[in-house]
């Protein structure tokens, strides 16, 4: 079962074709990382002009690298939400077009579920399939997604099938890094140089968790206020002439990635032996964070199933890959879906409103 996904819930332009939710015959994406970076986070508007201009030749790659026909395709998968309105609806007008046609099923996909489903796929051409994380481990799974915009836990009890367990009150994960990373101007995406600049920092005072006990819920922004008095207090913010001491921001970053890990690996440890699962699939851009991806590993008693740091960040290939399993139950989108900028989890992008078979 061939399917053509679409993602363009935020900053990347992406499509990919996957055969049976797991194979990747192609992936193809465009960063906004670099339109971006001089505002220090997204700008909605920039956003979506920018997926206008890349959308069409982007899903042209797709089904090139492929090498297959928009009639080869069994559906057309889309991310309908959660994400940035503008930048949802040209995906899914895009989607919506290609699905009129062609005649294939429209299929629209919760983007969180998606970062999930990024730990059942493989390249194509790989030596052999990896073992699915069900059959690798059995349901219920736990899903951990930590992206930009959301930090959720959820119950994956069987395939499409979430239960939300766990959340964000405030800042996601993501979202921390970036305002962490532009208080000691380390400048945007904050994930990735944070991590970077993290492996040369000396030791330092730990900066403060916060817990929320009786709960799996997380908070992470006291931690961001946290890192503001300390760069403060250590002349790192607002940047002195000449710059701050390196020293000191290597530090502060390698404290502040540690308090974040530190509570996001407990946390998801203690809940998998509380919920009785039998694995933990973890996916979302700090999903490909090493710090994060070691303290999983060193606290959990189940299986942690990774995918690989590409396939964390946004891409078409979840997308297709959660849309394989709404095929298997015969379910399709109509042409009159709708973006769901604040989609949770948990949720269904609409009712079903065609059989595929």
């Amino acid at each position: 079962m061939i399917v053509l996904g679409i993602e363009s819930s935020c900053d990347d332009t992406a499509a990919a074709v996957v055969v049976d939710g797991r194979e990747i015959r192609s992936n193809v994406a465009s960063s906004q990382a670099e339109l971006h970076a001089k505002y220090g986070g997204i700008v909605p508007e920039l956003a979506s002009r920018s997926h206008v201009q890349q959308i069409v030749p982007i899903v042209r790659a797709a089904l090139s690298t492929a090498d297959v026909s928009l009639q080869d395709v069994d559906a057309i998968a889309v991310t309908s939400g959660p994400g940035l309105a503008g930048s949802l609806i040209v995906g899914l007008n895009m989607a919506k077009g290609l699905a009129a046609a062609s005649g294939k099923p429209l299929i629209g996909v919760n983007h969180l579920q998606g970062h999930a489903y990024a730990g059942w796929l493989y390249q194509s051409g790989d030596a052999a399939a990896p073992t699915a994380p069900e059959e690798m481990c059995g349901f219920p799974l736990l899903c951990l997604v930590v992206s930009g915009g959301h930090t959720d836990l959820a119950l994956l009890k069987s395939h499409g099938e979430f239960e939300r367990v766990g959340r964000t009150r405030d800042d996601a994960a993501g979202e921390a890094f970036d305002k962490a990373a532009r208080l000691m101007g380390l400048g945007y995406p904050g994930g990735p140089v944070i991590q970077k600049i993290a492996e040369t920092g000396g030791p330092s005072d730990p900066l403060p968790r916060a817990w929320i006990r009786g709960t799996w819920d997380f908070s992470f922004s006291g931690l961001k206020t946290a890192v503001l008095h300390r760069a403060r207090a250590e002349g790192i913010y607002p940047a002195p002439e000449g710059g701050p001491d390196q020293d000191a921001v290597a530090a502060l970053a390698r404290s502040f990635q540690e308090a974040v890990a530190d509570v996001i690996a407990t946390k998801t440890a203690r809940a998998a032996e509380e919920f009785g699962v039998q694995g933990i699939v973890i996916g979302g851009g700090v999903a490909a964070n090493s710090a994060l991806r070691e303290a999983l590993q060193d606290r959990s008693s189940v299986p942690v199933m990774s995918p690989p740091p590409a396939l964390c960040t946004d891409n078409g290939a979840m997308i297709a890959a959660a849309a394989y399993h709404y095929l298997k139950r015969g379910e399709s989108s109509g042409l009159d879906l709708d973006v769901t900028p604040g989609l949770t989890i948990e949720e269904a992008p609409s009712a079903p409103a065609a059989s595929v078979i």
